[in-house]
């Protein structure tokens, strides 16, 4: 994007630029992080439980079959590490506003 272009917008929405990179990258951050619930969502209730403590456990136990409950298993966990990363540049982003 040009910084013309940047310029014209901060001056319409009455933000510094700084102000508005901030706050587009506060909400771009925020829309990955509904996806990634979104996503989290889906893969708990697919198999009806509310953790991914509780998908292991179960898939350990039989309940569930293995395939492919243990790759939603992962696909759980690195939708969690990357919850976490938002939240930790969200709260940072907090801090520093």
């Amino acid at each position: 994007m040009k910084a013309g272009m940047i310029e014209e917008i901060s001056g319409y929405v009455a933000l510094d630029k700084d102000s508005l990179l901030e706050k587009g990258i506060e909400l771009l951050l925020k829309e990955r992080k509904k996806g990634i619930m979104l996503d989290r969502l889906g893969i708990l209730s697919h198999y009806k439980v509310s953790s991914g403590e509780e998908l292991e456990r179960k898939i350990r136990e039989g309940e569930i079959d293995d395939h492919p409950a243990w790759e939603d298993l992962i696909t759980l966990e690195n939708l969690d590490t990357a919850q976490e990363k938002i939240n930790g540049y969200l709260a940072n982003l907090s801090a520093s506003a």
